[in-house]
């Protein structure tokens, strides 16, 4: 599944608000009026999900995944990134 065009949402200096759902049974990422929602297969463990969710948030706002920086959330499910 091609994830959705997330590029309006790619400015230097903004802040993506994200629910993260890891052991999923897709790779997703979906868009709902106040946040957006990231599923991934990958398990909980020592980063992985959150390495899994930016791969996938960067292909969906068309930028590199060293523009994205976590501001919040490390072990949370809810996590915030910046666009650098």
């Amino acid at each position: 599944m091609k994830p959705p065009d997330l590029s309006d949402l790619a400015v230097p200096g903004a802040t993506l608000a994200v629910r993260v759902t890891p052991k999923a049974s897709r790779n997703a990422v979906e868009r709902t009026d106040d946040a957006l929602r990231v599923y991934v297969t990958t398990v909980p463990e020592g980063g992985k999900a959150t390495a899994a969710v930016v791969k996938l948030l960067a292909k969906a706002l068309g930028v590199p995944k060293s523009r994205l920086e976590l501001v919040r959330g490390e072990t949370s499910r809810d996590k915030v990134f910046r666009v650098l």
